[in-house]
This record gives structure tokens, C-alpha cells and sequence, in this order.
């Protein structure tokens, strides 16, 4: 026994064949399986080239709910949501590698907390994204596979309309993808979405269901925008707005770089800046001791005003039909958001 070897030691040890370990890191990774569709998508040259840049990696530390992850548990990332969106055009339009690229960068113009400091100083995420296209890393990215960015910003284009941004009221890849995927993490989804998407067609650049399933989604647009006009969006996104605006007044921080940060990088400008620390740490910390009331309050000082930009109430076509022929019950759920408010007060007990 004495020349045996220990089997316990490095040196008695049967090595292992040496190899790379498996990943699923998009960009690492040839094939990406997205967790809420579960849809396999064998990744392109060009989308593993475009996974490794820093816009598309930037929006791994933006949260897709904005503000409204502090008070929600809808913290997944932007990223998530894009890779959402690649794998549904990867589920249509397999062969269509220009509007897949498209997917892919959609969203990297996204301020930090998504849609919460949108109109800032001017500052437009869609604007942004185009200006990014046009600029490295993204553009040799883009030549280095024959892609223009040109290109992509037309895919991305109103005409002709684009499954990803149409603007026509209809519901689109980009908002389907938002929408179910604030429903898990809401758990208020009643429908399997890989069980979903078997039902689900793209007709004239928009989404297309059948009966049930449409009904699935108008509820799932109701509730987001009702989500939306929530104590648990509006108080949150209110004062963020107001600590960015207040960092920006009181600071030598320009709104472009602003725009590029990640929401952990906004926390510590917040937290490092004199006007806007105590603020800050309450929005995370003592969120309870939020006021949210609907409507202004002529000569209340004691809070702030706040005004939704927009509510969304895209619909789905009905056996490829307009929902007000097909489903006017339907069209009537998604026409009453519009008596939903708008306008509130916002002030701390």
C-alpha cells in the first residue's frame, strides 16, 4: 500500500480532460435561450459581436420597470427585455437578420432607470439610440458585417412599419414583450408564454391573436397601465425625476452624460452630491413615507407636481382583424384606460 498513490491529493488526482466550461453568457454562448418565452436562438456573428459591446452590456444594469423597481419586483434589466425581444423576431422572422439587429439595439438609447428621466433636459431615448448607432463601438461593429447603421435606423423606421416600433396603436413585438414580462414578474400572467406565443401571429407589422388570447393581452395592457398610474410608480418615478433635476442644477454633470449612466452609477452621483443625498436615501429606505394623491392641490407647497407623459393602450389584432371590429368588448376595456389620471401629488408624511 505504501506505493499507491493518495487518490485525495493533487498529484494522485485523475486530471480532467482539459476544456472550456459551459456558459450561458450571451456573447459566450452560441445559442440563447430566453427564460420567459423559451425560445432557443442560435446567435448570429453580428449579435455576438453586438452582445460584447458596452451599450448593449450597459443595459445589464438598467432596470426595465425605471424607478419603479425600488417599490416593485420587477427587477429585471433592460437587457433582459431586449434579448426578450430578439428571441420573438427570432421566433417570426428567423431569416430577417437586419430586424434581429434591430431587436438587439432598440433600447440602447435608455437613460439610466429606463423611461423614468425621459424628457429631462430634452433628452430622448430614441433620439439617443440613433446617435449611438452612428458612433463606436457600434457602427464597426455593424460595417464589419455589412450592416449600415443607416439600415438599422430604418428597420427601426414608422414606414414602412416595423413589427418592432410600429406606431399605429397596434401592439408590436417590443410592447408584447414588455407587457408579458411585467406580468410574470407581477404574477398576474393566466396563460403559459411559450403556450402563448403558439397562438400568436405577426400581421401587418403587428401582433395577431386569437380570441382568448387577445383577451389575455388587453388584460395584461390594462394592468400595466394601471400600474402606471400606481402609487408604486408614480411616487418612486416623482422623486427621481426631482433628485436627477436637482443633480443636474447643482452639479457640473452634463444631461449627455447623464444619459449614458447605469442606475448604480446615478445612486452614488445621488448619494455624492449635498442637494440630493437625504432625498435619495429616503426614496430607497423609507419609501412608506410616501404621499401619492390623484389631481393638483392649487397652493399645496408641500409636495410636487407630476404628469405621466403617456399611457399606453396598444391592442393586438383579433384573428388578424382591427379589435374594434373584431372585439369591440375588447376595445372598449382598453379605451376606458383613458379616464385613468394623469396628474397627481406627490409629497413626503
Amino acid at each position: 500500500m505504501d506505493d499507491q498513490k493518495d487518490q485525495s491529493s493533487p498529484q494522485g488526482s485523475v486530471a480532467a480532460a482539459a476544456g472550456p466550461v459551459p456558459t450561458n453568457v450571451m456573447g459566450l454562448s452560441p445559442v440563447f435561450t430566453d427564460p420567459l418565452w423559451r425560445i432557443s436562438v442560435r446567435l448570429n456573428p453580428v449579435e455576438v459581436d453586438l452582445l460584447r459591446t458596452a451599450p448593449l452590456r450597459r443595459l445589464h444594469f438598467v432596470a426595465h420597470g425605471g424607478a419603479s423597481a425600488l417599490s416593485t419586483l420587477q427587477s429585471y434589466s433592460r437587457l433582459e427585455h431586449t434579448l426578450g425581444v430578439l428571441a420573438l423576431v427570432a421566433h417570426f422572422r428567423p431569416e430577417d437578420e437586419l430586424l434581429r439587429v434591430a431587436a438587439l439595439l432598440h433600447d440602447i438609447g435608455h437613460l439610466p432607470l429606463s423611461h423614468t428621466l425621459e424628457g429631462i433636459s430634452g433628452l430622448d431615448h430614441h433620439a439617443l439610440g440613433l446617435q449611438l448607432l452612428r458612433t463606436d463601438p457600434l457602427r464597426p461593429a455593424l460595417e464589419k458585417h455589412g450592416i449600415s447603421a443607416e439600415a438599422v435606423t430604418a428597420a427601426l423606421g414608422v414606414q414602412p412599419p416595423s413589427p418592432l416600433t410600429n406606431r399605429s396603436g397596434l401592439l408590436n413585438l417590443d410592447h408584447l414583450d414588455s407587457y408579458v414580462r411585467s406580468g410574470r414578474a407581477a404574477g398576474r400572467l393566466d396563460t403559459d408564454p411559450a403556450v402563448m406565443l403558439r397562438r400568436l401571429d405577426l400581421k401587418e407589422a403587428a401582433v395577431s391573436a386569437d380570441r382568448a388570447t387577445a383577451a389575455s393581452l388587453v388584460g395584461l395592457v390594462c394592468a400595466e397601465a394601471r400600474l402606471h398610474t400606481s402609487w408604486d410608480n408614480v411616487g418612486p418615478v416623482s422623486v427621481v425625476r426631482r433628485l436627477a433635476c436637482r443633480l443636474l442644477d447643482h452639479t457640473a454633470l452634463a444631461p449627455d452624460r447623464l444619459a449614458r449612466m447605469t442606475d448604480p452609477q446615478l445612486w452614488s452621483a445621488f448619494d455624492s452630491c449635498a442637494a440630493t443625498r437625504a432625498e435619495s436615501a429616503m426614496i430607497r429606505y423609507e419609501l412608506h413615507r410616501l404621499r401619492v394623491t390623484a389631481g393638483r392641490a392649487p397652493g399645496d407647497s408641500s409636495g410636487g407636481d407630476f404628469s405621466l407623459r403617456k399611457i399606453y393602450r396598444s391592442a393586438p389584432l383579433v384573428e388578424g382583424q382591427r379589435i374594434e371590429v373584431s372585439a369591440p368588448e375588447l376595445a372598449a376595456e382598453l379605451d376606458a384606460l383613458r379616464s385613468l389620471p394623469t396628474t397627481f401629488r406627490v409629497r413626503w408624511s
